[in-house]
């Protein structure tokens, strides 16, 4: 019997040993400094996807995820982990009560993705920390 028979489909097996051999690398930091473990995590994704062939395998899971059900709902679960790092600094105070997490990590991630799939302008740690820097201060002057 295949491998992939335990799993609903080889696009699911392909994204478990995707995040089994990169999980130390994305498992977020908790050092009770939410605007650092966000920096932290995102350059340490950005790194992954642009400096490793993670990013070539994470693109091509993503596209065939348009086309395989099964593996779309696995992705959207493991790309919703960084909302529990999230839940846990708002439960602490460090993010206000009414801050979506999820939407949250549509600003962060999602902007990494969108450039990681049309990469110009490039995607880059520089970039990764500018959107935490941005999201954290906001983007009006100061008063």
């Amino acid at each position: 019997m295949a491998l992939y028979k335990w799993r609903p489909s080889k696009g699911t097996l392909a994204l478990d040993g995707f995040f089994h051999a990169v999980e130390c690398t994305l498992t977020f930091p908790d050092s009770d400094d939410i605007e650092a473990d966000l920096t932290a995590q995102l350059r340490a994704f950005v790194h992954l996807v642009t400096r490793t062939p993670a990013g070539r395998v994470i693109a091509e899971l993503i596209g065939q995820a348009q086309t395989d059900p099964d593996l779309s709902a696995a992705l959207l679960a493991r790309y919703s982990r960084p909302c529990r790092g999230l839940r846990t600094a708002q439960t602490r105070g460090q993010l206000r009560a009414g801050i979506d997490p999820e939407v949250l990590v549509d600003q962060l991630w999602g902007a990494c993705y969108h450039r990681l799939l049309m990469p110009t302008p490039p995607l880059t740690e520089e970039f990764a920390g500018n959107l935490v820097t941005n999201l954290m201060h906001g983007v009006r002057p100061s008063a």
